[in-house]
This record gives structure tokens, C-alpha cells and sequence, in this order.
């Protein structure tokens, strides 16, 4: 099982169709780097090896949850007499198969193999997974990333009410298992809300909108030179850092902001005692020499230059508090903040939940559900959002009903500078009928049946206004009356969440608006290798091309074939790979074709030919390997 990956046979993909906005679906690809590929995940991935080793940013997985009540079909062909004994084809419920553990494991093991070396090295894996294989999950992700990797074990709260039809507990959270292809992994930051910004505001015309925030940091014992008085300039007052802490800068620092106010010195005023009890520590033992930060002119001048400031705005940094009377504050401007950070818990309010998914898909599908369990676009954007950059690939390889790619092209839409591009692949052939045609409609547009609902009237009902729940009915009929015209329906008022509510809703036909955007669709082709370990030349020239510079580089072909050296597939750390290949004949290095294949210059040459008539002792003067095809064909 751990090695199963490396004997999966390469295979190529075929290109059915692409579609564009505008164009619609045609037999030309679009080159837009968006693909969704129907076939055996296991084998899609070894496909997608020549191209994209190293370059996949992101990967998220929704794989069966192998519950016992759900049949998933995975045939990997595999050989190994151990994975034979637990494999079949189909798995079924627990009763009926009592190694359906072991057989998830099995086919989960080599695909997680084949995602972490399609992994970037600065990429992440997102795998969503239910509470029957969650341990078994963790224990293999562990062995294949790294315990090291391990990032975070995200619990998605995927419904928005608990359900009471259940015996036990009710399950309210999925996890959703994160693992960076490296340590130390970071997520980049989450926009800011306008929740968030509100907390900012600017009353004293400030350049920018700033909070209030703490003067002090923690740590006075290690950072004693921080630990010192300063006198308040409105009412002469000395403040000190609270026990434990010291003030958040250096005092050259300090004494520059509270100048700000009005003119200052340092001065010693004999406190030791007051400074070792903030300190922890015993009048013998604090730091010596430490002034305190004074006012130099008496405290009425002061007080004037102070008000003053006050008066006019725009406050120094380090402010007093309650009309300029109370403590000192610290100023964080809003434009120096940075976004949120995520945590391992992603609420419904934020992510979306089951029931929104499923609303999703019907708005598409035209009121029908045609995918069980789908994922909302939400989960997938805050994936996209802390995972990836502008360019960057994100791969779902259980594409179920193509969540992952709708939320690709609903960030491109929304950020214009985002060029970021998905590859999905499904096994069954929902992968043409839901996922392609969702992304048909996402990318052109599609009906849109759908209603809306409003709070036109809400009063909170609480213990002081309860006596006056009469008055407040009259005024929800008067809103009911008034409001009729401009919905389709008005509710009679209603108590929810101790409110009185009158609801209105608007039931509308529209089209939905494309996002534009494009992908190309591929079934999975033929073997690269025969079974008899020749070349299988129906496959093309440009795939076995693809495959042997691969091979032996692990870099992605992007050289263009040229007329004038068309034997030549690139050069890479200065040696030329060369594949002298005819498919109607054997093809024969000698000194004469030598001449006619080599046009270029390299410290090294790597030439694939059948057959070989130079003399070793040349090609070794010439720095000249020779690989025989198909024998010298490397296998991954």
C-alpha cells in the first residue's frame, strides 16, 4: 500500500471540449488552465505529474466519509496480495463488509502520496471527513506529511440548527484536517469586517480612524528601563505602568509622545520603592538610575499647553483618557491593523452551512437537487482566501458537484487581479453532468427563480416594554398595510427570537449574471506503456515528449517544438534532452544524424533514439548519454 503509487500506470488525458464566455462549448482547448477531468482520481493525478509536480497551491478533498450508509467505487487495480485481501470494488454497509476501514485506507493512501507531491512547496491540504474515519485520516496524513505539517484541525459548523431527531448527540461540526507540504505552513490573513473596522473611530480629527488600546506590555521584571512615573499634565498626577507591566516603548520614545503635550524632562524623583513593587522584585534589587518622565514648566502652564492640544485635535499617540482627566491610552490607527486571523473554528455565519449548499445547487439546477451532499461556495472561498495567492492552482480530486471550481471563478470575479486557476476530478459521470454543466451556468449565466425575505417591522420585546405589546401590534398591522404594495407576500406580525416581526418577501424570475472564465474537459485516456513495455504511439508524440522530459528532469515541458531542432525538448541545469523519435520507423544515432538532431550548444546532451552507432569513447568526449526507447524510458 505505501509504494502502490509508484505502480500505477501513466495515462494520458484527452481533450474533449472547452468552454468560454461568449464562445460557448467548442472542440478547441481554451488554454485557460481550468480543467475538470472525468476518470479514476488515482490515475487523473499520475497524469497531471508531468505538469504540475510542485505547482498546486492548494488542494481541498471532500472523499466518501465511508459512513456504511453510502457505496463509493474505487478500483485501483492493484496486485500487492495484501491490498487484494482487504480491496474490492465496491464498499458497502458495515454489515455486509467488516473491512471497509481497511479498504478506505487503501484507497486513500497512494492519492494522498500522488496530492502531496503535487503539492507546492509553500502549498496546503484541506481534507473534509466525517467522524468515522477521522482517527484512521489523521494517523495516515501524519505518516505521508508529517507530523511536523500538522496545521490544524478545523471543525466546520455545518448546520444552523441542532437537529432533535437524533438519539445521542447531534452532529453540528465536520472537520476539515489541514496539512502544509512543509512546516510552520501560514495562512494569509482574512479581509477585515466592517464589525471590525467599526471599532475604530476619530474624535479628535485625527489623519485616520484609530482605537484605544493599551499603553502597556507585560514583563517589567525583564524590562525594568520601561518602569518609570509619568506626571499627568492635567492634573500633575504621577501614572505608573499596572503591576507586573512596563510601558509599551522605550522612554526617549515616551518622552517624544508626551512633548507632544507640552514640554517635558527626565527627572529622578527617588521611587525606587514604587518601581521594585510594579517590578516583582525587592527596592534592593530594581534597576538604578531609572527617571521619571516630568513636567518642566509648573503644572498651570502646563495644564493650558495641554488643554490646548486637547482643544484643538489631532492628539499625540499616548492620550488621556475620560476629557483629557483620566488615564494614559495608546492610538492603533485602522491603517496599520492587519486582516483577521482564522481559527479552528469556522461558524455557518461565516462559511455557510449543508442547507445553504443545497439551496446553492437548486438556485443553479432550476429548483432540483441532483448532488446529495454538496459543499457551499463560502467554505471553499475561505479555503481560496487564506491558501492562496493571485495565480495560484487550486486541485479538488473528489469534485463531486464542482463547488471548488464555482468558488474559483466567483474570486476571480470579485477580485480583478485574481488569475487563479482549478483542476477538478470526479470518477463518476456526475463529473460531466453536474460539475461541468454547473460550470457551464456559473460561467454564462442561468435562470434564477429565487424570493427574498425582509424584516420590515421588529420591536424587541423586553420585561421594561412588554405593557406596551398592544401598542406595538397596532404599529406591525399599520407596517403590514403600508408595506403590501412593495412585496409579494407580508406576514401577519409574529414573535421570533423575542421579537415582534412582520416579514416581507419578494418572489422574483431573473437570470443570474455569468462570472465568466472558462475550463477545458478531459477523459482519461490510454496508457502511456503497453503491456508489453513498448511505447504506446497512439497516445501522440507530444504526450510521450511530455512524459520523457519529465522523466527526466520532473519539470514541465513548456518549450515549444521548433522546426529547425524538432527532436529537441528543452535544456535544463545546461544539458540538452533530445528525443529522436519516428513513429512510422526506428530511428539510429550516428555521426551523421548526430549532426542533423544536435543544432544547439550544451555542456551535457541526453538523446533517446532505438538504436546507438557512436563509439563510447566519442560520446564521452562530447559529454553524449544515450537512453534507448522504450528500454531507458524512465517509470514513475
Amino acid at each position: 500500500m505505501v509504494g502502490h503509487h509508484n505502480d500505477v500506470p501513466y495515462h494520458v488525458l484527452e481533450h474533449q471540449y472547452g468552454y468560454s464566455a461568449g464562445r460557448g462549448q467548442t472542440t478547441e482547448p481554451t488554454y485557460s488552465g481550468n480543467m475538470i477531468i472525468h476518470g479514476d482520481n488515482l490515475l487523473a493525478l499520475k497524469a497531471l505529474m508531468p505538469m504540475y509536480e510542485g505547482r498546486i497551491k492548494c488542494i481541498y478533498i471532500d472523499p466518501p466519509y465511508n459512513t456504511g450508509n453510502e457505496n463509493w467505487v474505487y478500483n485501483d487495480n492493484v496486485n500487492d496480495p495484501h491490498i487484494k485481501k482487504w480491496l474490492g470494488e465496491v464498499v458497502g454497509k458495515e454489515g455486509e463488509d467488516l473491512s471497509r476501514h481497511d479498504k478506505w485506507l487503501c484507497m486513500m493512501y497512494p492519492r494522498l502520496v500522488l496530492m502531496k507531491k503535487l503539492l507546492s512547496e509553500d502549498g496546503a491540504i484541506f481534507i473534509s471527513i466525517g467522524d468515522a474515519e477521522d482517527a484512521q485520516l489523521r494517523k495516515i496524513c501524519d505518516e505521508i506529511f508529517g507530523v511536523s505539517c500538522f496545521v490544524a484541525n478545523i471543525a466546520w459548523q455545518k448546520t444552523y440548527s441542532p437537529r432533535n431527531d437524533k438519539k445521542g448527540l447531534p452532529t453540528e461540526t465536520e472537520h476539515l484536517y489541514v496539512y502544509g507540504k512543509n512546516p510552520n505552513w501560514m495562512p494569509n490573513k482574512l479581509e477585515r469586517t466592517e464589525e471590525m473596522d467599526s471599532k475604530y473611530k476619530n474624535p479628535d480629527n485625527d489623519i485616520a480612524l484609530w482605537r484605544s488600546d493599551n499603553p502597556c506590555a507585560p514583563n517589567a521584571n525583564t524590562h525594568q528601563t520601561m518602569v518609570y512615573a509619568i506626571q499627568h499634565p492635567f492634573t500633575g498626577e504621577l501614572l505608573y505602568p499596572y503591576t507586573s507591566a512596563c510601558w509599551r516603548y522605550q522612554q526617549a520614545d515616551m518622552l517624544n509622545h508626551m512633548n507632544g503635550w507640552c514640554e517635558y524632562e527626565l527627572r529622578d524623583i527617588n521611587d525606587a520603592e514604587r518601581r521594585a513593587e510594579i517590578c516583582g522584585v525587592s527596592p534592593s534589587e530594581v534597576r538604578e538610575g531609572i527617571k521619571a518622565i516630568m513636567l518642566k514648566e509648573p503644572l498651570e502652564i502646563s495644564q493650558a499647553k495641554a488643554k490646548a492640544v486637547y482643544e484643538r485635535g489631532q492628539w499625540p499617540k499616548f492620550y488621556f483618557t475620560k476629557g483629557g482627566l483620566g488615564g494614559i491610552a495608546r492610538k492603533t490607527y485602522l491603517t496599520n491593523v492587519e486582516g483577521k486571523l482564522a481559527t479552528n473554528f469556522w461558524p455557518y455565519a461565516e462559511v455557510g452551512h449543508t442547507d445553504e449548499a443545497k439551496k446553492e445547487i437548486k438556485t443553479i439546477f432550476e429548483g432540483k437537487c441532483p448532488f446529495e451532499t454538496p459543499k457551499p461556495t463560502r467554505l471553499l472561498k475561505r479555503i481560496i482566501d487564506i491558501a492562496t495567492e493571485e495565480d495560484s492552482i487550486i486541485l479538488d480530486c473528489f469534485a463531486g458537484s464542482g463547488t471548488t471550481g464555482h468558488a474559483v471563478l466567483m474570486e476571480n470575479r470579485q477580485k480583478p487581479e485574481s488569475q487563479r486557476k482549478f483542476i477538478m476530478i470526479d470518477i463518476m459521470d456526475y463529473a460531466e453532468t453536474i460539475a461541468a454543466e454547473r460550470m457551464r451556468r456559473a460561467i454564462s449565466g442561468y435562470p434564477y427563480k429565487g424570493k427574498k425575505e425582509e424584516e420590515i417591522y421588529s420591536k424587541n420585546l423586553t420585561a421594561k416594554n412588554i405593557l406596551k405589546a398592544g401598542e406595538f401590534l397596532k404599529e406591525a398591522e399599520a407596517v403590514s398595510i403600508e408595506k403590501a404594495s412593495e412585496y409579494t407576500r407580508v406576514s401577519k406580525p409574529k414573535i421570533a427570537d423575542n421579537c415582534l416581526k412582520v416579514i416581507g418577501t419578494k418572489v422574483y424570475e431573473d437570470k443570474m449574471e455569468g462570472l465568466g472564465g472558462a475550463f477545458d474537459y478531459y477523459e482519461l485516456g490510454a496508457p502511456l506503456f503497453k503491456a508489453d513495455g513498448n511505447l504506446n504511439e497512439e497516445v501522440g508524440t507530444d504526450k510521450i515528449r511530455e512524459y520523457i522530459y519529465y522523466a527526466e528532469t520532473r519539470q514541465p515541458l513548456l518549450h515549444q517544438q521548433d522546426n529547425e531542432e524538432e527532436y529537441l525538448l528543452d535544456e535544463y541545469n545546461r544539458a540538452g534532452y533530445y528525443f529522436y523519435y519516428q513513429a512510422d520507423k526506428p530511428t539510429t544515432l550516428s555521426y551523421e544524424t548526430l549532426a542533423n538532431i544536435v543544432k544547439s550548444k550544451h555542456e551535457m546532451y541526453i538523446i533517446y533514439a532505438d538504436r546507438c552507432l557512436l563509439d563510447e569513447k566519442f560520446m564521452g568526449e562530447r559529454h553524449i548519454v544515450f537512453r534507448k526507447i522504450p528500454r531507458d524510458i524512465k517509470r514513475f
